[in-house]
């Protein structure tokens, strides 16, 4: 069956185009000029990405460097609000260290420490493979956010956790198990649980980062993707880690919040949302009650205010007034790697939503010249990050990143009466 996403001209760009704003260095002066929802026009299509303000097509690499910066501004105005920019004063503080998996693996536990007086930070666990004849250093590094508390961590019995209840952080070696597959290949992996950066509730503000940088409208999302970039900022100091293969791997909300880290910082080489469903790699125009079904914009704003700014909820009953969708957060990612691995039972992401993304951004990839860069892995099963999807991720990654031969397509869909 062919799969086909047609498009339609974002015309409010035309308007932008003559008021004269220069999206590509948008200040907050300049962000009153962007329309009003109630004033941006209603498409029903995806938003073209490679028609800028003028309505005139992208049709060159250069053409897209400029105009990609545009898109990344109107997705920080409507959606993930202005981060603060970088500290670039991100430092490291080993607090343990060993060997785990019969010694084959090293483990380390390490404050990051940054910001104004260096006041902020979290905890990073960190798992490195043994060098051996096959596998030497630098090593490719995965950024996994995760839901669980960061391996190695000290906390008193009955500690409430960042909101999530009385938990215990898992013990290096355990946490190490997890990773085998991933050290078994060369890979390193970087982990951290993902409300040091932020708390995933009503109350966020008072958590995380917001307190230092009040200026800032974001909100948990752009947080967390914030924190990601902040663990690249210290793997870079690593004299162990290859930077040009670092790549972001995060599951449903933590998703969300790779795909965003991916389109908003460079130095991602390979960008994984798995399952990250509605706000994440699945277009808003495709998902919710009356769309698709499942989880769409209207329970995502309604259930979890904290995850996007409030502009995104103007948009609730009015999708079709976006003037983005998702598939711009993945045509940002080009022309380095972007992987989607879903599962197509997945009671929480409309697999039929990321595909047309998925085919959304394909033409960015077919302009820069690397199609292969855009992959995407279904597999039988619910809402979880499954082994088969690491495995896609890493055979992926082996094959755009380190040239190694593997058989595997990662352009193929499904028929569409497969994805739901």
């Amino acid at each position: 069956m062919n799969h086909c996403c047609c498009f339609r001209r974002a015309t409010w760009w035309v308007c932008l185009g003559v008021l004269g704003v220069g999206l590509g260095a948008v200040g907050a002066d300049e962000l009153a000029a962007f329309p009003a929802v109630k004033d941006l026009p209603v498409q029903t299509n995806l938003p073209d990405p490679l028609v800028r303000a003028d309505g005139q097509p992208i049709t060159t690499p250069a053409q897209w460097a400029e105009h990609r910066e545009a898109m990344r501004r109107t997705i920080e105005y409507y959606a993930v609000g202005q981060a603060p920019p970088a500290p670039g004063n991100v430092t490291g503080q080993v607090l343990k260290s060993q060997m785990v998996l019969d010694g084959t693996v090293a483990f380390k536990l390490v404050h990051l420490a940054f910001g104004p007086g260096r006041k902020l930070g979290f905890d990073v666990a960190i798992f490195t493979p043994e060098e051996t004849e096959n596998t030497k250093a630098p090593f490719p590094t995965i950024v996994n956010p995760s839901f669980a508390l960061t391996p190695g961590q000290d906390l008193a019995p009955g500690t409430n956790a960042a909101g999530r209840g009385v938990v215990r952080p898992q013990a290096p070696e355990a946490a190490a198990t997890n990773f085998a597959e991933a050290l078994g290949r060369g890979y390193a992996v970087l982990t951290f649980h993902y409300q040091e950066c932020g708390a995933d509730n009503k109350n966020f503000a008072e958590s995380g980062f917001f307190a230092a940088y009040p200026e800032a409208d974001w909100h948990d999302m752009a947080a967390w993707a914030w924190g990601m970039s902040r663990c690249v900022d210290y793997l870079e100091q690593l004299p162990w880690v290859d930077k040009g293969k670092i790549i972001g791997l995060g599951h449903s909300r933590l998703g969300k919040a790779t795909l965003v880290a991916g389109a908003f910082d460079e130095r991602f080489a390979l960008v994984a949302p798995a399952g990250s469903g509605c706000g994440g790699t699945g277009a808003y125009r495709f998902n919710g009650k009356t769309r698709g079904g499942k989880e769409g914009l209207e329970e995502v704003n309604y259930h979890f205010p904290q995850w996007f700014i409030p502009r995104l909820g103007e948009f609730s009953g009015q999708v079709e007034r976006l003037p983005f969708d998702q598939h711009w957060l993945i045509a940002l990612v080009a022309p380095r790697c972007f992987i989607a691995p879903d599962g197509l039972s997945d009671a929480a992401a409309n697999e039929n939503a990321l595909a047309h993304a998925w085919l959304g951004a394909k033409p960015v990839y077919d302009l820069l010249g690397v199609p292969q860069h855009l992959g995407i892995h279904f597999r039988p099963g619910k809402h979880m990050l499954a082994p088969e999807d690491w495995r896609a991720v890493l055979d992926f990654a082996d094959q755009q990143l380190r040239g190694i031969t593997v058989s595997e397509r990662f352009d193929q869909l499904p028929p569409w009466e497969a994805l739901h």
